[in-house]
């Protein structure tokens, strides 16, 4: 499961944030493994008193408002969130599927809707896309830090030019690595982030990536592109300049 402990909070907060608002458990756990392994920080709250008093306490960048909620329903947190002139974005979730419903709730301020059961994919689809016409946007995915250039969503990389051979978990890693460069990340967050849900690798196995990217990155002892802080885990050390 991705998420973040306790320790590991304020490194977290980078993340775009997503506050999931759904009372039944096993949805709540889908959406927050998954969600999560997406690379966004999820927070969780199963009724609509305790999700509006999450969002003052920590400001969500989208929220999944389930619309059927048992005391105060998906609407009426919506429409105290508008009434506040709160313009936070907000994808309603719900098993009803009348018109009338979507409509009301596009009409108080939803951003979009989606209708139970719906697809893992359809899902975070539909958050990348509010988030794009929201301007709150995620992290870029091309960067340049000195003589490297990293393009991860074409999974490719080069060094002065020249392709550099990594595969794509070593991609992943750096991509984390990189577009949070300044911030630790422990073996834990990495095992999380880096690897599918329901894969079993151990800490070790991450120490084993990290020194193959060292070595395919040309890093040395001289000049650390990616420390070792302690014990905890792994920093990039170059502020990255996002590509246009």
């Amino acid at each position: 499961m991705l998420s973040f402990p306790a320790s590991t909070l304020e490194r977290s907060l980078t993340l775009t944030h997503l506050l999931v608002v759904e009372d039944e458990k096993g949805l709540q756990g889908l959406l927050t493994t998954n969600l999560e392994y997406e690379g966004f920080s999820v927070e969780v709250a199963d009724d609509g008193i305790p999700a509006l008093a999450a969002h003052r306490l920590r400001r969500a960048d989208l929220i999944v408002l389930d619309l059927m909620l048992p005391e105060l329903d998906g609407f009426k947190v919506l429409e105290s969130l508008r009434q506040a002139h709160d313009t936070v974005p907000v994808l309603m979730l719900t098993a009803r599927s009348a018109e009338v419903d979507r409509v009301k709730g596009l009409c108080l301020g939803a951003d979009d809707y989606l209708v139970k059961p719906f697809s893992i994919l359809e899902l975070v689809a539909r958050i990348r896309a509010i988030l794009r016409r929201s301007r709150t946007t995620e992290p870029a995915r091309s960067f340049t830090c000195g003589p490297f250039h990293f393009d991860f969503a074409a999974i490719s990389a080069t060094r002065d030019g020249r392709p550099l051979d990594l595969t794509s978990r070593e991609m992943r890693i750096l991509e984390i690595l990189v577009t949070y460069s300044g911030h630790t990340h422990s073996r834990s967050d990495l095992l999380r982030l880096a690897w599918e849900p329901d894969a079993r690798p151990s800490p070790r196995t991450v120490d084993v990536h990290v020194a193959n990217l060292r070595r395919k990155l040309g890093d040395d002892d001289r000049h650390r592109l990616i420390a070792t802080v302690g014990g905890e885990g792994y920093r990039w050390r170059e502020r990255p300049d996002p590509s246009q």
